[in-house]
This record gives C-alpha cells, structure tokens and sequence, in this order.
C-alpha cells in the first residue's frame, strides 16, 4: 500500500496577517457574549416586583376587610405604595400594607406592614414612615426588607405608573377581595365605596435603571393580571 507523505496532514503555519485576522475575530465575539450575559437590573427588578404585586393581591382575597356597620372598611384593602423619600434613602422603593390598625391615614405603620412569609420577623417594606423601618439608620436595626428597595439592590432610578393606574399623583395599586385591581389612595375616597376606583384600562409600570435599561410591567383591568411587557 502506498504511503501517503506525512506533508499532507499538516496546514502550513498562520501568516502574520491571518493571525490578526483571527484574534479581530475573537474579540468580536468575545464583545458579543459579554453583552448577552450583561446583567439586566431593571428586568430583574421587574421579575421581583411582579411576584410582590401578586402577593398583594393573593392577600385581598384571602384577607376580605369588609365589616357590617363600617362605611369605611373598603380603605383597609392591601396595597402595595411605592415612595421615594427620606425614609427610603431617597430611592425607589415599596411597600405592601393595610391600612387599618392607625385610622387609615394612608400611609403604612408598622402595625399595618405584610410580615415576610419566609422570615416572619422582617416586614414587607423597602423603607417606611415609621422611625424603626427608616432604610437610613444602622442596618442591624432595620426590620424591613433591603431587596424590597429597588435603588438600593437594582440601581432603578425612576419608577413610573401610566395614567391608567394613577390618581392625583398618587403611586399605589390596591385590590378588592376579588382581584381586581384600584387605583389611587382609599384612604381619601369621598365616595361610597360601591364607586371605588377600579382600574379599567391597562395599568403599566415603568422602571429605569442606572444605565438607562427599562422594563414594563402590565397590570390588566378586573383580572388583576400581572406581566411583563419587556
């Protein structure tokens, strides 16, 4: 059998000017897969905010407020309030609550806050009004939840509700016990509470983060439907 020379399996060696153009190549692709495994903040902070905006809802219907005799039982509903104060550190954050045990002020005591399910000593708060859930004192001391605020974990720098979802400035979506979502804040409603304020157009919320990524979150009308747009 004839032999085939050794010459025939080898490839003569890289030029110069292939090399370059390999190494050109490989920073290309290199650009592209940093960019693909760049983390997302704002989706991500979306995806958290989502499962909350459900708990919140899972709680009004499990924890209908209503109260023979009381024409105010309706402003105890669950809602979830987003703020940027002081109190937050003066970042985007939220907060679930029921506004029930301080005379329905509008704003959640610590009486009034959701415990964490999965650690029942901490609160559902990224910052609140009371002087012990203050996100700017001694972290040892804070009994809310840091994840809770998005401009502290997320970098999310503004948070924006479409008009839809929105009443005279206020930023709080609440649910009746039977998932449907309201707008605006119970505690000022002059109506009776048959005319509560359902939201009947599609509710978004828009959250930008540091780097200018956005993501859309969708609420639907009567469902309560809470996704993701992008």
């Amino acid at each position: 059998m004839k032999k085939i020379p050794q010459t025939h399996f080898f490839n003569k060696a890289f030029t110069m000017l292939e090399l370059v153009f390999v190494i050109i190549v490989i920073g290309i692709l290199s650009t592209f897969l940093l960019q693909e495994t760049k983390r997302n903040m704002a989706y991500e902070a979306a995806t958290q905010l989502v499962s909350h905006i459900r708990y919140t809802q899972h709680l009004a219907m499990v924890d209908d407020r209503f109260a023979a005799g009381d024409n105010g039982w309706f402003k105890e509903r669950w809602t979830i309030i987003f703020n940027n104060a002081l109190y937050t550190n003066n970042k985007q954050a939220y907060t679930l609550f029921s506004d029930g045990q301080a005379g329905n002020a509008g704003n959640p005591d610590i009486a009034e806050i959701a415990n964490n399910p999965q650690d029942l000593s901490r609160l559902m708060t990224g910052g609140a009004t009371g002087s012990d859930i203050r996100l700017d004192i001694r972290e040892d001391t804070f009994i809310g939840m840091k994840e809770l605020n998005l401009g502290e974990k997320f970098d999310i720098e503004d948070l924006v509700l479409s008009s839809a979802c929105s009443f005279s400035g206020s930023k709080r979506i609440s649910f009746d016990h039977l998932g449907r979502p309201l707008k605006g804040n119970l505690s000022s409603y002059s109506e009776a509470y048959e005319n509560h304020r359902l939201i009947t157009d599609q509710c978004t919320i828009t959250l930008t983060d540091a780097d200018g990524e956005e993501a859309v979150i969708a609420i639907e009308p009567e469902t309560g439907y809470v996704h993701i747009l992008n």
